[in-house]
């Protein structure tokens, strides 16, 4: 029989700990700050206290030496103690209520907590510890308040997609504290290949967040390990979930952790990023997602993506290199002491879960320090020179003829690595921190920070180009522009403009070519071309219009959603005067609205509306729209709605009752046969 009972005092702990969001009924406390507990038992006299011992222990095989178990006596008034700490904060005949402190670098993770006393133990129960970024010494603390709330707090967010002169927001429901979440963290720290090779040593090295975010980059990918998410991008999910349908990290977790650690199908790089950034902030690291746009994927290590076209300038599916649309990751705040002892690595560190490349044999990247990558230190780890490449690759584009033989048409120092884009702190406006990155583009700066990441990379391959295919002398210049911004069921209106410089007229060939491509760059399929001979005039510009019908893209932009549009032009007789352009165009969605009627109150009833009118001239079929909203629905809702006319309204109505307080989110998502990831959004406040 237990001869001490103990209150945990959960509630007011977890408020103080900053966790009472995910439970009040268990113990869930942060490194490095106290917390109390009562224990209640015949104490009659001093000796009793000076006898009794407390341990705490994590993990299998828990010992000192690894950090795993500490035994900890209670501290007389006025000692100081390292390490594990208990101190009377009162006592009575029959109960003394102590205060525990833990290390603040003390393993993360889920402990048991006992006490001894006169050759007896008890164990008084479980609780689980975090990291904690309010904590000075804690490697993840972050001094601004403001941005605590923001980067561990906050459970929705915002992620930008589209294209640089293009940028869409996409809500994101994080869903850090909902109950179950920490404990699928921990799972996945269990599951991961280390843990089970050696669990002692892999709970040992969890007091260290450089590892445990570079173990949760590899484990939210599923690729090496048990891990959350398959990726796909060539459009085919039938036999899973489609990247574009998911607004939030809780279904894609519960999903994994139900199925017994089963991947989860499917996702693309925004969806790696928000759960990631889910299971970072859930265990107390600051984290935020961050989009780069003109997102370069270089595989050879030489910051050069080689960019290749038919002579019909046609974009040629090359398979390993190119430049995306965008890319997300996310960035973790932490120290890096590994790096250098005078804190210039420390700071906000790329960790990206999507698998690209391997990173010590394993598909995962980073932490890499994000200062790093602004001096070009390729040097350090992990992952630098991937990253720099990401933001600041040179592209250097060839048009390869029926023989093979290739042509340099143009080199670009200047596109990679545009808007770099995060949720600004307690807005929802964006913010741009490309300066943390690169320094401005053009600049002498810019350039010498290039060469020293290729000097730094060991083992790249400086790039040399032959002087014979050198690119010819620009005196024509070739540029797509979008007449009016496209919108997706409407026909593409763009114009070609060529400028000379010649002083005479030019009699030009030109091809124009139109493909859907993903948002990676990769070719789907070439839907439209066109040839034109044009008269062009000296030191005078003259613009083509010219139209790309919906009927051309419409239905094969469905597991895309991009269209790129290149210009190839040519003087016939001078075989080496070749001029290019493309233009990559992302078209909005048709509207699709959500709002929220009735009083918001913890479980009073209400109602979210969806509306959406069909706007093309045709019927859109297997429709299926859904609501997700964690805090305010306790499940996924689903409506499928089998016919829309063309010009029909449809509307409908999900009743919900609040559950949680504070600002939360509702998303709706809508698909049909010609139209995927049109998403809509509202906020529903719920007072405390």
């Amino acid at each position: 029989m237990d001869f001490f009972k103990a209150d945990l005092h959960c509630k007011e702990n977890n408020k103080n700990h900053k966790t009472d969001e995910i439970s009040i009924q268990r113990l869930i406390v942060r490194r490095g700050q106290s917390f109390i507990l009562t224990l209640s038992v015949g104490l009659q006299s001093s000796p009793l206290l000076d006898s009794l011992q407390l341990a705490v222990e994590t993990g299998p095989q828990a010992s000192e030496s690894l950090r795993t178990k500490a035994v900890f006596r209670i501290l007389q008034e006025g000692s100081a103690g390292q390490g594990w700490k208990a101190q009377v904060q009162a006592k009575s005949s029959s109960s003394v209520t102590l205060s525990i402190s833990s290390p603040a670098d003390a393993c993360i993770g889920e402990y048991s907590l006992s006490v001894n006393s006169s050759n007896r133990t008890c164990c008084i129960g479980k609780f689980v510890l975090l990291f904690n970024p309010w904590c000075p010494e804690d490697w993840t603390y972050l001094p601004q308040d403001r941005e605590r709330q923001e980067f561990v707090l906050n459970e929705h967010g915002i992620i930008y997609r589209g294209k640089s002169d293009c940028i869409s927001s996409l809500r994101w429901i994080f869903g850090q504290f909902e109950e179950d979440i920490v404990d699928i963290c921990l799972k996945l720290l269990d599951v991961n290949p280390k843990c089970l090779k050696d669990a002692k040593t892999d709970y040992s090295a969890r007091c260290n967040p450089i590892y445990v975010s570079r173990v949760l980059s590899a484990m939210v990918n599923a690729n090496d390990d048990k891990g959350v998410l398959v990726g796909r991008w060539d459009g085919n999910y039938a036999d899973g979930v489609a990247p574009m349908f998911w607004n939030d990290s809780v279904e894609i977790l519960r999903k994994w952790y139900r199925n017994n650690c089963r991947q989860v199908t499917y996702g693309q790089c925004w969806v790696f990023g928000a759960v990631l950034c889910t299971t970072l902030r859930c265990l107390g690291i600051p984290c935020r997602v961050v989009t780069n746009f003109e997102s370069a994927h270089d595989t050879n290590g030489n910051l050069i993506i080689d960019n290749y076209f038919s002579n019909s300038g046609v974009a040629l599916k090359d398979g390993t290199e190119g430049v995306w649309n965008f890319h997300v990751w996310v960035e973790a705040w932490m120290r890096r002491p590994d790096l250098s002892q005078d804190s210039v690595y420390d700071g906000w560190q790329v960790v990206d879960p999507t698998p690209q490349e391997k990173s010590s044999g394993v598909y995962c990247c980073g932490p890499a320090p994000v200062k790093a990558v602004l001096e070009g230190h390729t040097n350090v780890q992990y992952d630098v020179p991937f990253i720099f490449a990401e933001v600041n690759a040179d592209v250097v584009s060839w048009v390869v003829d029926s023989s093979g033989s290739k042509r340099r048409i143009s080199a670009d120092t200047k596109t990679v690595g545009q808007n770099i884009s995060t949720k600004a702190v307690g807005s929802n406006q964006r913010m741009d921190i490309t300066d943390n990155y690169k320094y401005p583009e053009g600049t002498r700066k810019e350039r010498l920070v290039f060469e020293e990441a290729v000097r730094r990379a060991n083992g790249v391959i400086v790039n040399t180009r032959p002087p014979e295919i050198a690119p010819a002398h620009p005196c024509i210049s070739v540029k797509i522009m979008e007449i009016k911004r496209t919108v997706n069921s409407q026909d593409l209106d763009l114009s070609l403009s060529l400028c000379s410089t010649e002083s005479k007229s030019l009699a030009l060939k030109v091809r124009l070519n139109v493909q859907v491509i993903l948002y990676t760059g990769v070719p789907i399929k070439n839907i439209w071309s066109k040839d034109l001979e044009v008269q062009l005039l000296p030191n005078k510009e003259q613009n083509l219009p010219f139209k790309v019908p919906f009927c051309s893209y419409g239905t094969f932009l469905n597991g895309a959603n991009s269209i790129k549009v290149t210009a190839l032009v040519s003087e016939p007789g001078r075989s080496e005067a070749l001029y290019a352009a493309e233009k990559t165009i992302v078209p909005y969605q048709p509207v699709l609205t959500i709002k929220a009627n009735g009083q918001p109150r913890i479980s009073s009833k209400m109602t979210a509306e969806v509306c959406f009118e069909n706007p093309v001239p045709e019927e859109l079929t297997d429709c299926i729209i859904t609501v997700t909203g964690w805090g305010l629905l306790q499940n996924l809702h689903r409506i499928r709605i089998p016919v829309i006319c063309p010009g029909e309204e449809i509307k409908v109505e999900v009743p919900f009752q609040p559950y949680r307080t504070g600002s939360r989110d509702l998303v709706t998502n809508l698909d049909c046969n010609l139209f995927q990831n049109i998403k809509a959004n509202c906020s529903v406040h719920v007072p405390f």
